[in-house]
């Protein structure tokens, strides 16, 4: 609904407490059961319940099996998506939580469980606003696999999930979030431009060269340069 130029924003806080609980802990079951990436069918069955639940469209199946698109229909304006990722880590967790891993060796070190949670929570929000009016836009919902070195966000891009060919019209601009515990509680972060920092492998090869024990200034210690390597590298960050 529009008032002139200025759309009148619904009250959401009354929906968001009505589910704050629930969503809660569907966050600690998802940290409770972490899955690396391309293995989250536990976590993504729970994401098509929640979904179906809600009476919103999806698809699964996407990204190699786990990724999961869901869709809200809406007005003329421009299509947006919100995206999240869901897989954990290869690490031990000794937190002593209640609800700490109970797979061994598995963690939610980086708080995708929390994101899962979060946009679950989203697709609960518009959901039962749409009951009452329309949206001013379609909104698709992206469940990622395999953030973490998986290349998950590239497969689900392939699969057709920004073009419209899976499930709504193109998305024009998508919308997501990571929590950060450095920041004070309630508080959020923001600035133009990039923001996160993705990361890449590399290889190096030193090749050295052999010689007399006695000599070995006539040689080239590999072992030495790559410490030197080493070092400088550490404080590209550190120092420059």
């Amino acid at each position: 609904m529009q008032s002139g130029t200025i759309a009148e924003m619904p009250d959401i806080h009354p929906i968001i407490e009505s589910h704050l609980s629930d969503l809660v802990d569907i966050r600690h079951d998802l940290h409770a059961h972490p899955e690396l990436g391309y293995e989250e069918h536990r976590t993504s069955e729970i994401v098509q319940r929640e979904l179906a639940a809600a009476g919103i469209e999806f698809k699964a199946g996407l990204a190699g099996g786990t990724g999961v698109l869901g869709h809200l229909p809406g007005g003329e304006g421009e299509p947006i998506a919100f995206r999240a990722d869901m897989d954990a880590l290869p690490i031990l967790e000794q937190t002593g939580l209640p609800y700490a891993s109970q797979t061994e060796g598995r963690m939610h070190a980086c708080g995708h469980d929390g994101h899962t949670s979060i946009l679950i929570g989203v697709a609960r929000v518009l959901a039962a606003l749409s009951k009452e009016r329309p949206l001013t836009r379609p909104v698709t919902l992206i469940f990622q696999p395999a953030e973490e070195g998986g290349a998950g966000g590239k497969r689900m891009v392939e699969d057709g999930c920004l073009d419209g060919s899976v499930l709504g019209p193109a998305v024009k601009s998508i919308y997501g979030l990571h929590g950060w515990p450095a920041l004070r509680l309630g508080q959020v972060a923001s600035r133009p431009g990039p923001i996160l920092a993705s990361a890449d492998g590399f290889e190096a090869r030193i090749t050295g060269r052999g010689g007399h024990a006695a000599m070995p200034h006539l040689c080239i210690d590999p072992i030495a340069a790559a410490a030197a390597v080493i070092q400088s590298a550490q404080q590209v960050i550190s120092r420059e």
